[in-house]
C-alpha cells in the first residue's frame, strides 16, 4: 500500500512498519474511532471513504477517501485521545498500525523516524490549509472578523 506519511523512509524500515500492520474492514456507518476513544493506533486508508468530524454537534473536520489517506493521526502526536470520530461512509479496507509498535521500529532507524514525521507535519499543513479555504469559501471568500 502506497501512503505519502512513508515516502522517503528506508525501504527496510517500511517493510518492517507495513509486517506490522493489521488489515481491517469495517462497514457504511461504522466508527474506526469515537472523539475522546484512547489513541493507540492510525490507520492508512485502503479503500472506501470515511468523515472525520468534531464535536457533539459532529462538524465535518475532514472526509479521507484517497488510497494512502492516514486517518487517526493524534496517535502519532502523543495525544492520549483521538480529537475527532472517524465513520465510515461507506465499506472500509484500511491498514491498522500500532503507535507503540511503531515508536520500537523507529527507534531502530532514527532518520527514518525524522522523516516520517516530516511528512506528518506536511499533512497536517495540509490538512490545515484545505480547512481554512473551506471557512473562507463559506464565509464567501471574506477574512474573518476579529473576535468571531
Amino acid at each position: 500500500m502506497r501512503a505519502h506519511l512513508f515516502e522517503g523512509i528506508a525501504e527496510m524500515t517500511r517493510q518492517r512498519i507495513l509486517e506490522s500492520a493489521r488489515e481491517e474492514s469495517y462497514a457504511q456507518r461504522d466508527f474506526m474511532f469515537r472523539q475522546g476513544d484512547p489513541a493507540r493506533h492510525f490507520f492508512i486508508l485502503g479503500e472506501g471513504r470515511v468523515r472525520l468530524s468534531v464535536g457533539q454537534g459532529e462538524l465535518l473536520a475532514y472526509v479521507a477517501c484517497d488510497p494512502g489517506d492516514l486517518i487517526g493521526w493524534s496517535s502519532l502526536v502523543e495525544n492520549e485521545t483521538y480529537t475527532a470520530s472517524a465513520e465510515c461512509l461507506v465499506p472500509v479496507k484500511a491498514l491498522r498500525i500500532e503507535k507503540q509498535r511503531l515508536d520500537e521500529i523507529l527507534q531502530q532507524d532514527p532518520a527514518s523516524g525524522m522523516v516520517l514525521f516530516k511528512n506528518l507535519a506536511a499533512l497536517i499543513g495540509r490538512r490545515l490549509i484545505k480547512g481554512y479555504q473551506a471557512t473562507l469559501s463559506v464565509q464567501g471568500g471574506r477574512e474573518p472578523s476579529p473576535g468571531g
